[in-house]
């Protein structure tokens, strides 16, 4: 069997890379013949020659300049102080030797202790690599919130680029060398760089292999060192500057029998205290360059975009999203929603009585039951979480519920919570919630959906004014009688939008003239491992109950609606930059985000 492998370095680097080279031949088997290409930019002759010397009779050496092909990615690269251009050498192998199907890429900071062989052996059927995951971003809880919040991949999922079985027929068959450099055209990412990268190209397209393929040394070993298959010295952990470097022993076993071992022990004795400060300032960087990004509130929208290349018009809804927030046009709805007949005050009796009426919503309430059991089984609607259920039982006696919009399902998730809170230990006995919709909602929406806003609780507003006062007179009757109203004092719904918007006044106003509280909710999201038909993550919700906020006696009804409202915003706020530890800002003015 041939097994091609792959380095990438530099003039002073390959000292290092002879010394892995040295591991691989030693632990090769007479059976198979290995093909090992070091990718470089200009290592001088002399030096090619001596790693070219530790060919043997199966184990065949060459040096490969990729000049040519990084000048077309080269001035879009974000190479920082800690990183140099070879890391992305990696990405030209598929295109660079169409006749391979496979090929494993090896860091030039490892020792391989068994036969690649076995590794090079895993099948990858139609994924685009064989990886292993990144132990220390898992570990590391500021790393772990870059990958998911500004990548978008779970810590858990987050790969290591450092050793890569990659299906050189898939990344050619899919143009993942293009898709790479479009890429590096719109998005910067500079905490990991390339690794970044191949994690998002490759994302939920990788096959996990043994973690013995890369145990990494900085961080706890994913498995015995007496199974360990590449032993990784990643980061800062480099036996060369330090001589207490844990596991160190494995790599001098293999550095003591290529030509530049003098060469690296002089540099190891060499190794001054600033540069191992500089060690540790490097590893501050990468937490502070992680931080910083998590903190970019473009990030999200990013990644957003990424997922919509597959969506027109999911990328054209998020771009009018993004025109709206700077023109601060937030209680506008972003999708356009079809004409609907006028709802006059013939076509409705708000909260109806009768038997019919009763059996017509009652059967509602169990087609939705229904309908929202299959959206949990189907994980269309996963909700993660309830927090603070406690505060349905301080308003027993009804309150304004209210809430983000930022989908059509996000109501059955305040549904559900307030089934939690009346049925479980909170007994709020014959309490009902009913909800404020859209004219539109109430009037155009045909068959089942069209039932379900019909007959399941629901108030509608109208263009009408007499309607509109039978919506009023059926507002106060609600909320007189203790029961709930969920109210979406945004207005518009905003497609998985995380900010808070400015609030209208019209909830706090029902509040005020019934003299009842608001009990504010606000929804937080993270990204699912699910995706849905337009290749977008769904949302995993948290629910985040609110202490209650309830008008002053002693104030006049427009004052306490305005009081409220600010409350409200305020309590919306502070969950939004606790959940997602970043300021709440937008990108209009001001004076156009002021919570009027």
């Amino acid at each position: 069997m041939l097994v091609p492998i792959f380095f990438a370095c530099d003039e002073k680097f390959v000292k290092y890379t002879m010394v892995s080279i040295r591991s691989i031949i030693e632990n090769a088997s007479k059976e198979n013949n290995y093909k090992i290409h070091i990718l470089h930019m200009g290592i001088s002759e002399g030096t090619r020659r001596k790693a070219t010397d530790m060919s043997t009779e199966n184990v065949d050496i060459d040096f490969v300049d990729v000049t040519e092909h990084m000048e077309r990615i080269r001035e879009h690269l974000p190479i920082r102080d800690y990183y140099t251009a070879t890391t992305y050498f990696r990405l030209f192998i598929p295109e660079m030797y169409p006749e391979y199907r496979k090929a494993l890429y090896i860091d030039s900071d490892t020792v391989v202790l068994k036969d690649v062989a076995e590794l090079y052996a895993v099948s990858l059927g139609k994924t685009y690599a064989g990886v292993c995951p990144d132990r220390v971003v898992a570990q590391t809880d500021i790393l772990g919130d870059y990958t998911e919040k500004v990548l978008g991949v779970k810590r858990e999922r987050y790969f290591n680029a450092g050793v890569m079985l990659i299906n050189c027929k898939q990344f050619r068959e899919n143009h993942l060398l293009e898709e790479f450099i479009e890429m590096l055209g719109i998005y910067s990412f500079v905490v990991a760089q390339d690794q970044d990268y191949l994690n998002i190209i490759c994302q939920d397209q990788v096959t996990y292999v043994h973690p013995k393929w890369n145990a990494q040394v900085f961080g706890q070993l994913a498995c015995p060192i007496s199974e360990v298959g590449i032993l990784h010295y990643n980061l800062a952990a480099k036996p060369w500057h330090y001589e207490d470097c844990r596991l160190a022993e494995y790599f001098w076993k293999y550095a003591k029998l290529v030509s530049e071992y003098d060469a690296i022990r002089e540099e190891m004795l060499n190794y001054t205290d600033d540069q191992k400060r500089e060690d540790s300032v490097s590893g501050e960087k990468l937490v502070n360059l992680a931080i910083s990004e998590i903190n970019n509130e473009d990030n999200y929208l990013k990644r957003m975009k990424r997922q919509a290349k597959k969506s027109e018009e999911k990328l054209a809804l998020i771009k009018k999203m993004e025109q709206m927030e700077r023109e601060g046009r937030f209680s506008e709805d972003c999708e356009e929603n079809p004409p609907a007949p006028e709802l006059k005050p013939e076509d409705i009796n708000y909260l109806p009585h009768g038997i019919t009426n009763k059996m017509q919503t009652k059967y509602a309430f169990k087609m939705a039951r229904w309908f929202v059991n299959t959206l949990i089984k189907k994980k269309q609607l996963i909700i993660k979480e309830y927090k603070g259920l406690e505060h349905i039982k301080a308003v027993k006696d009804g309150a304004v519920i209210t809430c983000n919009h930022f989908n059509p399902f996000d109501s059955f998730a305040i549904t559900l919570a307030f089934e939690e809170g009346k049925l479980n230990k909170y007994k709020l006995h014959k309490k009902k919630m009913y909800r404020v919709i859209r004219e539109g909602n109430y009037t155009g929406f045909p068959g089942f959906y069209g039932f379900l806003m019909r007959h399941c609780d629901t108030l509608p507003l109208s263009s009408n004014f007499k309607t509109m006062e039978k919506f009023l007179a059926a507002v106060d009757t609600v909320l007189q009688k203790g029961h709930f109203l969920l109210v979406y004092p945004e207005q518009g719904m905003w497609w998985n939008y995380r900010k808070p918007r400015p609030l209208q006044k019209g909830a706090f106003t029902f509040a005020a003239r019934n003299d009842k509280p608001v009990l504010p909710v606000f929804i937080t999201m993270e990204d699912s491992d699910i995706l849905d038909g337009d290749g977008f993550y769904v949302q995993e919700y948290t629910v985040h109950f609110c202490e209650p906020i309830y008008p002053d006696p002693e104030k006049k009804r427009a004052a306490n609606a305005r009081e409220m409202m600010e409350k409200n915003y305020q309590a919306w706020k502070k969950v939004y930059e606790e959940t997602y530890k970043v300021p709440l800002t937008y990108t209009c003015p001001d004076e156009l985000a002021k919570n009027r």
